[in-house]
């Protein structure tokens, strides 16, 4: 492993994955105090990564499974995803008591999967480009590398949404904010 391509990779996943960072901890707020929550975000966040390097990988190599034209449609993902979470959001707020629903373990593997996936449209765009120049060496010292920062990414997410101060935030309005930011996510794919 070269340092030169570990240090372009991390650059790459930094830049690719910023907003990632707001998604997790919003993740991670959702599922406070839930059972299991938290392995769920970091079992959902590893699948839809792997998930984008997997299609990366695969069209480098000359493999496409969507036709270009296909790819903004994964915005739906995200925005169906928000209009749920709005609901739900909107159906709590008219409850007496503000006790949480027991029926809502917090996010689900395949819910944070799927937005995961469908908001690493830009990473594709990106990925493939250098996993088809960087050869099967270069391609294998980032995904060594974008896998151990998803794990950095997950650390961070929590460690944000367990700040006393974000957590408070997040807790009074993150109801709020996940559903506003899943669903400008998946407009921002449909038609960005």
């Amino acid at each position: 492993m070269s340092p030169g391509v570990i240090g372009q990779a991390v650059g790459l996943f930094a830049v690719t994955n910023v907003d990632d960072l707001l998604l997790l901890a919003l993740f991670f707020a959702r599922g406070a105090g839930r059972r299991h929550a938290a392995r769920d975000v970091v079992l959902g966040q590893y699948l839809g990564f792997a998930a984008i390097l997997l299609v990366a990988g695969a069209a480098a190599f000359g493999a496409t499974f969507l036709p270009e034209r296909a790819i903004p449609f994964l915005g739906l993902i995200p925005l169906a995803l928000g209009i749920r979470a709005a609901v739900q959001a909107w159906r709590r707020r008219r409850d007496e008591d503000d006790e949480p629903d027991p029926g809502d373990g917090g996010p689900r593997p395949f819910e944070v999967a799927a937005v995961t996936f469908a908001n690493g449209g830009d990473n594709l765009g990106v990925y493939v480009p250098v996993f088809a120049t960087a050869g099967v060496g270069g391609m294998t010292t980032y995904v060594i590398v974008f896998l151990i920062l998803v794990g950095v990414w997950l650390a961070a997410g929590r460690f944000f949404a367990t700040r006393p101060l974000i957590a408070r935030a997040l807790g009074r309005r993150g109801h709020v904010v996940l559903p506003i930011v899943l669903i400008a996510i998946g407009l921002l794919i449909l038609f960005g």
